[in-house]
C-alpha cells in the first residue's frame, strides 16, 4: 500500500501544477459542463495510460531514445508546435452569442472532439513523455519495483489525477451560473494564449538546450 500512496502523493503533487491542461479542462467545463470537461478528460487520462504503458513495457527502448539528442530536439519541437496550433484556434474561435453561460448547456457538445483535443493537448506535450519517463527511470526503475508494486504505484498517480480533473471541471461548472458571454470570450481568449505560451515557451527551450 506504500507504493499506491507515493503514487497518490505524486499524482496530488503534479494536479497543482497550471498547464495547457489545467485551462482546457475550466474551458470545457464552463462552456459546456460536466459530461463535455469529463470528455476532454478522459482524452487526457487515455492518453497518460498509453504513456504509462508505454515506459512500463519498453523503458529500455525509452531510454535509448532519451540519450539521442536529435531525436528529442524533433519531439519537443513537434510537440511545441501542436500546441501552439491548438492554442492559436482556441485564441481565434468565438463562442455562440447569448446571454448567459448557462444557456450553452442546451446545446449538443462534440464529445468526440472534445476527447480528441484532451488527447491531443496532453500527447503533444513535451512535459508529459519526459514526466513519464523521469518517473519510470527515477522512481520504477531506481527502486526496482516489481509489476505488482509499479501498478499500485501508477494506479495511484492515474486515479488521483482522474478525481483532481473531475473536480476541477465540476468547480468550473459551478461558476458558468454568473457567467455572461463576454466572460466566456475572455475565458477563451485566456486559454488561448495560455496553450500558445506554454508552446512558445516549449520550443524556445528545447531549441535552447538543443542548439
Amino acid at each position: 500500500m506504500a507504493n499506491l500512496w507515493n503514487g497518490i502523493q505524486l499524482g496530488l503533487a503534479l494536479s497543482l501544477i497550471t498547464g495547457p491542461i489545467l485551462f482546457a479542462l475550466i474551458q470545457a467545463g464552463v462552456e459546456r459542463g460536466f459530461r463535455a470537461g469529463a470528455a476532454l478528460g478522459a482524452g487526457i487520462w487515455i492518453s497518460d495510460l498509453l504513456f504509462i504503458l508505454t515506459v512500463f513495457m519498453s523503458s529500455a527502448f525509452l531510454e535509448s531514445i532519451v540519450s539521442n539528442d536529435s531525436v528529442l530536439r524533433w519531439l519537443g519541437i513537434i510537440g511545441s508546435i501542436i500546441l501552439m496550433l491548438i492554442g492559436l484556434g482556441t485564441l481565434l474561435s468565438k463562442p455562440p452569442k447569448m446571454k448567459y453561460v448557462a444557456e450553452i448547456g442546451t446545446q449538443r457538445s462534440p464529445y468526440h472532439l472534445l476527447w480528441l483535443k484532451g488527447f491531443a493537448i496532453n500527447t503533444f506535450n513535451p512535459f508529459t513523455f519526459f514526466f513519464w519517463i523521469s518517473v519510470m527511470t527515477g522512481i520504477v526503475l531506481a527502486k526496482d519495483l516489481d509489476q505488482s508494486d509499479a501498478t499500485l504505484f501508477f494506479t495511484g498517480i492515474l486515479g488521483t489525477i482522474i478525481l483532481t480533473d473531475l473536480t476541477k471541471v465540476i468547480l468550473a461548472k459551478r461558476i458558468r451560473r454568473f457567467l455572461k458571454w463576454k466572460h466566456l470570450v475572455w475565458l477563451r481568449r485566456i486559454a488561448g494564449i495560455a496553450l500558445l505560451l506554454f508552446g512558445v515557451v516549449l520550443l524556445g527551450r528545447v531549441l535552447w538546450e538543443f542548439a
